[in-house]
């Protein structure tokens, strides 16, 4: 992680009337004089002496003796004033080698498995953690800490901070914890940042080729111990090259867990504009769910942009999953249920699947080949269908399993 200049002065963090839930931190090194701190806080009255004391020491962990600080905190808690202030060090050209990391929660959220529900994806901007504190409580089945296009190029050193802490202090409840990482060779700093903070997936912006995410999964391999916790990876692919490279994408690793597209970057690949409805991206789609199913993974579709438009939402979540998709991205918090009622069976298909699976199962236990539903004869490709509609219902909660 390269944090570092020669002028001795460095900072991190946003001040301002319009800004909550952070703070911007200025460090000026020195020679000597001793640790000189001055605090201007929204919360002084409750939490000024409790800032000073952590600010101290930190600074005193990142080895920072003789300094001149000044916070300005708009109600940051203290995962973020740890981030925000060794930023800040690091950038002033201090704390080499020192690590000043916050406590992890105890114990750790279960981990995840590669096939569980991911009917939904909520974007973070990994630069903005007040975001982050309500998160799980939207009910997601995953929160993205992106590192990549939510973030200013001069504040991944922050952001990558800023997700660090998050992931060993932030209660994301039974959310699956990803982190997008930015595109290699920048990714390689994301990666030994983040993953031993035990994240459940990893995604992979704009890949084109294989290669690329055996080039993650080799850095993951490495920084992961042992007996470490599964980590899923989820390819994004965002360009023509990528649709046609698909396949050998989603096979590219057994820590692949999905495929997801991103049809911004696709669309501008293609030089055509984005639509509402997607027909422009209709085929991508299309062959990008095939070589998912191929390879044995989820396919993931894209974010729908316009959070205000909830018709739109629905009309386009119905025609994903109608498509094969498993689940796809949000931007906003209130697209979620809209997409979970989407993506969930209906009641009607719960029970005709139940039904087929029964007379199956009856059908077996008499040792007849031919299964009858009704007047209609099942076939072996609709039972299996009708297991796999039964099963995602019972993870859904939607059923009572067994």
């Amino acid at each position: 992680m390269v944090l570092e200049n020669r002028t001795g002065v460095g900072s991190a963090g946003r001040s301002g009337p319009e800004v909550r839930s952070d703070l911007r931190v200025q460090v000026a090194t020195r020679s000597a004089g001793g640790l000189e701190l001055s605090l201007k806080s929204k919360v002084e009255p409750y939490y000024g002496d409790a800032i000073r004391e952590q600010v101290r020491s930190l600074c005193k962990g990142l080895g920072l003796l003789h300094a001149k600080v000044e916070v300005d905190d708009a109600g940051a808690v203290p995962f973020v004033i740890a981030a925000r202030l060794e930023a800040a060090v690091r950038a002033a050209g201090a704390g080499a080698g020192h690590d000043v990391r916050p406590p992890r929660l105890d114990p750790l959220p279960p981990p995840s498995s590669k096939t569980r529900v991911r009917r939904s994806r909520l974007y973070l901007p990994g630069n903005e953690a007040k975001f982050m504190l309500s998160a799980g409580l939207h009910g997601p089945d995953g929160v993205i800490l992106d590192l990549e296009d939510s973030v200013h190029p001069a504040a991944k050193d922050e952001a990558r901070l800023v997700v660090r802490n998050a992931l060993r202090q932030v209660d994301f409840g039974a959310c699956e914890r990803m982190v997008r990482i930015n595109q290699l060779p920048l990714g390689l700093e994301d990666l030994a940042a983040v993953v031993p903070e035990s994240p459940d997936l990893i995604l992979i912006p704009k890949v084109e080729t294989a290669a690329q995410v055996e080039a993650v999964d080799r850095a993951v391999a490495g920084l992961l111990g042992s007996d470490a916790r599964p980590l899923w990876l989820m390819p994004i692919i965002e360009s023509a090259l990528g649709v046609e490279n698909a396949f050998a994408i989603a096979r590219a690793a057994s820590r692949v867990a999905a495929l997801t597209i991103g049809l911004e970057d696709y669309t501008a690949d293609l030089g055509v504009v984005k639509t509402a409805t997607g027909d422009e991206t209709l085929w991508a789609r299309a062959r990008l769910v095939n070589a998912a199913h191929a390879a044995g993974v989820q396919a993931i579709d894209s974010v729908f942009g316009d959070f205000g438009d909830e018709a739109g939402l629905r009309a386009w979540a119905l025609k994903s999953r109608a498509m094969g998709f498993e689940g796809m991205g949000c931007i906003h918090p209130r697209q979620i249920p809209i997409i979970h009622e989407c993506f969930a069976p209906s009641a009607a298909e719960i029970e005709r699947a139940k039904k087929i699976v029964a007379a199956f199962k009856e059908a077996e236990a008499k040792g007849v080949g031919v299964v009858n539903l009704g007047s209609k004869m099942i076939d072996p490709p609709v039972v299996e269908r009708a297991r796999r509609l039964v099963a995602a219902a019972e993870a859904m909660g939607l059923l009572a399993k067994g």
